[in-house]
């Protein structure tokens, strides 16, 4: 996946469910920013965006934050990222795309790439569920992921169109089969669409960055901080088992682990084409037609892939 990346000169690293997803993509960044890339930061964002400043807006459900832009919104990953990358003297725009469905999402991924002049787009998915095909019996949080992957699944103009997901058992607590997971994972790599996996090592820069970066976003919203990077970071410091963040899932049993270290990488043409749905997203134009075409093809399955346990 890094070599994929590094052949590129213009990167547009994009968070793919929203939330703190970008933060997933922040090491990646920072190492192709060290190796003389030139990459953007982008996210699916869950804040709400109607009271930013007309001077935010770059287009359609396209918005430009910085660390001085303003929002009556507690919880704003964007800006935080943006303040947290101005500290440590990094280009600190982060761009955000309005959560909505296929059509108008894949445009405003397209008015960016245009702007950007970017060579190659890497989604990032803080856990794995992205990688589900959707007849498993769980899915995790489908609908901002599938999204993301159908808009710019659609970006053919753009060489280089990857996914990276950090966090290999956070989704447990959404119902996602992690067997299931590496069995999607080998029928990406019969198809040539698998790129392999590799962890954060502990003493790389990037990945005290990182940490350093997740505590700054805890600190700014702590009320509502990230489970699933604040593992990751928890998993990072060498934690094992029921560690990490102190807030809960309910019915959930943490299991921090060093398999959360590992970023697994895949191509985005590979990954929609094993997709069971995606084709039914193309018309959507709001995240609740998403999660009814979802619905609505599972009730068509004849049967769910039922959830698998390790052997061993």
């Amino acid at each position: 996946m890094l070599t994929r990346l590094l052949a590129a000169e213009r990167i547009l690293i994009a968070g793919a469910g929203g939330g703190h997803d970008i933060y997933a993509g922040l090491p990646l960044a920072l190492a192709l920013r060290a190796a003389g890339r030139e990459v953007h930061l982008a996210n699916l964002a869950f804040t709400h965006h109607y009271g930013l400043d007309a001077s935010a807006w770059a287009g359609p459900q396209l918005a430009r934050i910085t660390p001085d832009t303003r929002s009556a919104e507690p919880k704003f990953p964007e800006r935080s990222l943006a303040r947290w990358l101005r500290e440590h003297q990094q280009p600190h725009t982060v761009w955000a795309f309005a959560s909505t469905g296929v059509k108008p999402l894949r445009a405003a991924y397209r008015a960016l790439v245009r702007r950007l002049g970017v060579d190659a787009i890497l989604l990032v998915d803080g856990g794995t569920d992205i990688l589900l095909r959707g007849d498993e019996a769980g899915l995790g949080t489908p609908e901002e992921d599938m999204a993301s992957l159908a808009a710019v699944a659609g970006l053919t103009d753009v060489p280089t169109r990857l996914v990276a997901c950090l966090g290999f058992g956070i989704d447990a607590h959404h119902g996602v089969s992690h067997a299931l997971v590496l069995e999607n994972l080998a029928a990406l790599h019969r198809d040539g669409g698998y790129l392999g996996a590799f962890s954060l090592p502990a003493d790389a820069p990037e990945t005290a960055l990182y940490l350093d970066a997740v505590e700054h976003a805890r600190a700014a919203a702590p009320e509502r901080p990230s489970i699933v990077q604040g593992s990751v970071a928890a998993a990072l410091r060498g934690g094992f088992g029921d560690v990490g963040p102190a807030e809960r899932v309910a019915g959930s049993e943490p299991f921090v682990n060093p398999l959360m270290t590992l970023y697994f990488g895949v191509t985005v043409e590979a990954l929609a084409a094993r997709n069971l749905y995606l084709d039914r997203l193309e018309g959507t134009v709001q995240t609740r037609q998403i999660a009814s075409a979802i619905a609505d093809f599972r009730e068509e399955l004849p049967r769910l892939r039922p959830a698998r346990a390790y052997p061993h």
